[in-house]
């Protein structure tokens, strides 16, 4: 796994260089500590698999950053790190395509098992309430990276489809959902109609409890949080 560290605290960029390596036996991690450095490193090193994004940098604002990434790169998963855990910058950060939002106030035992979460392809979202925001017709965020195994989690991925409250063929829909897809892809990968699909998105998201693709994504993270916590 080859992993993309952008930090502009030197001491931060250390540590969690060292955290990441320890977590996983043969990762490789470049670290950098600006935009700029983060821009080139992806540009001549395109086999990146994660990109932990702050997004207090000196030379340009994080988001920023993520949208550009997400453009020119969307098959790279993209975490951000942030000193602030507003719920604002936590749905604006899943909204632009994020897999996931990793406060710096974190324990370094919370840090590290979030740090695990997401290396294995899990969403990591803090604690937090949902609340309706947009339609649930809305474009789809960018694609968000999430563990699909038929629709059954493990220790490390999302919650069966039990536990979420849908059908099997609506967690095949919720994982291609999760992933930024479009009514119209996810109606041509799974050989049904648009209007079904419309459907089953619908169904989702109320056995959810939310009203938008970006809560979903919200919603699901916190109950993997949840599931990992009773494991």
């Amino acid at each position: 796994m080859k992993v993309l560290l952008v930090d502009d605290h030197p001491l931060i960029l250390t540590a969690l260089k060292a955290m990441i390596e320890n977590l996983v036996p043969g990762v490789v991690v470049n670290a950098v500590s600006s935009a700029k450095e983060a821009r080139f490193t992806l540009r001549v090193q395109q086999d990146h698999d994660l990109m932990l994004l702050d997004l207090q940098l000196g030379d340009a604002n994080g988001f920023e950053l993520l949208t550009d990434v997400r453009r020119t790169d969307p098959e790279l998963s993209v975490v951000v790190l942030s000193s602030s855990d507003r719920a604002s910058d936590v749905i604006q950060a899943i909204d632009l395509g994020a897999m996931g939002f990793l406060p710096k106030r974190m324990t370094t035992e919370d840090l590290a098992d979030a740090l695990r979460l997401v290396m294995a392809g899990g969403i990591y979202v803090p604690t937090m309430t949902v609340n309706p925001m947009r339609d649930a017709d809305e474009p789809p965020p960018a694609p968000v990276a999430a563990h699909a195994t038929g629709g059954a989690g493990n220790g490390d991925s999302l919650p069966s489809f039990e536990e979420l409250g849908v059908t099997p063929r609506q967690a095949d829909v919720l994982m291609l959902l999760l992933q930024g897809k479009s009514n119209k892809d996810i109606a041509r990968r799974l050989g049904l109609s648009v209007e079904t699909i419309k459907d089953h998105v619908q169904a989702v998201l109320r056995a959810l409890g939310v009203s938008s693709r970006t809560q979903a994504v919200l919603a699901v993270g916190q109950m993997t949080q949840q599931r990992r916590g009773r494991n």
